[in-house]
């Protein structure tokens, strides 16, 4: 794990902040420990705290050897009483005589320093104890961020999986009765056969070449769209038109991959298989402010002898919309006179 405060400028920064914070309040404690200000005081406070800062940032590498593994607590208590007092006891030391040797022989400072040595030790102690619930803190922290990133990495991969499984769930009757329909073609018309193979290869090389999550323009979901309207109408004949009204702007749109295509397999399925007359499948989309709204509209069998869905075709898409917006896109479905309706609001940024 890298060093707290050396691989941080402005963490650097605040740290001799804090150490300028303490050296006057030592100042201050020494004063009225010794009764009197001296020259030598500021001078002691300076290179007192300069060495404890040094020791302070060493102390880093211990500490974080002391808290790497499982370590009993016991045995983390007495590592951290052992180095506290080696610390305490080296910067006690190390001050004494580097201010003997800098300071002239004719000195009041072995006064000084007596009168000052058991603020001294206090002040250490309690210097050593900020510092050791400071890599405290940051190791929680540290943990805590950790733990964050692989939760965010792992809802991340749970997401692209759903979103992998929602997108596979294209309706394999489809493909059985457009192949169905091939078959039947090659005996009756072998040109309308051959037009179908192509077409149904385009809508396939389209639907398995996304096989990432990524936007495309809507202009290239409603060409993949018109290549399966299609195929369907072949089956379908005259039972199955289509209409368009796409305003200009929109063809740049960004959404979802393959996001409407359960949406127009619904139309097929309960509009026009399930109706004896001819179905239109109307499809709009228009920007409004930041925000697209696509309307998918078919006609239906209102009998209620008919035999409805599920809905998961409906699910499917509310779900993704969910995954890729949040609460920022919706859909909504009416039924009214025979007449169904789908309506899609997708935000312009994809998240």
């Amino acid at each position: 794990m890298k060093h707290p405060v050396l691989s941080n400028r402005i963490r650097l920064i605040i740290w001799w902040l804090i150490w300028v914070f303490l050296m006057a309040g030592q100042s201050l404690l020494f004063y009225y420990a010794y009764g009197d200000f001296i020259s030598i005081g500021v001078l002691d406070s300076v290179l007192s705290l300069l060495i404890y800062s040094g020791i302070a940032l060493s102390l880093w590498y211990p500490f974080s050897f002391f808290n790497s593994g499982n370590t009993r607590v016991t045995t983390t208590i007495l590592n951290l009483i052992i180095s506290g007092i080696i610390s305490v006891t080296l910067w006690a030391l190390t001050t004494k005589y580097s201010m003997q040797m800098i300071l002239p022989e004719d000195n009041s400072y072995k006064d000084y320093w007596e009168a000052t040595f058991p603020y001294r030790i206090g002040t250490g102690v309690f210097i050593y104890g900020l510092i050791v619930l400071s890599y405290y803190l940051f190791i929680s922290l540290t943990n805590l961020s950790e733990k964050n990133a692989k939760e965010a990495r792992l809802e991340s991969l749970i997401k692209e999986t759903e979103l992998k499984m929602l997108r596979s769930q294209i309706n394999p009757h489809f493909l059985f009765n457009s192949l169905n329909s091939i078959s039947s073609l090659t005996v009756t018309d072998p040109e309308k056969a051959r037009v179908m193979v192509v077409k149904l290869s385009d809508f396939m090389r389209y639907a398995l070449a996304r096989k990432d999550e990524q936007p495309v323009s809507l202009r290239s979901e409603l060409e993949n769209l018109r290549l399966y309207l299609d195929i369907e109408k072949v089956r379908f004949g005259d039972k199955l038109s289509t209409e368009e009204h796409i305003y200009q702007e929109c063809y740049d749109f960004k959404i979802p991959v393959m996001l409407l295509q359960p949406l127009y397999e619904n139309a097929v399925k309960h509009g026009v298989y399930e109706s004896t007359e001819t179905v239109k499948i109307y499809t709009q989309a228009k920007i409004i402010g930041g925000v697209i709204e696509i309307i998918i509209r078919n006609n239906y069998d209102s009998a209620p002898s008919v035999k409805r869905g599920t809905g998961t075709g409906l699910i499917n898409v509310r779900r993704r919309l969910e995954l890729f917006y949040g609460n920022k896109a919706s859909i909504k479905s009416t039924k009214e006179d025979g007449i169904y309706t789908i309506t899609l609001y997708i935000p312009k940024e994809y998240l």
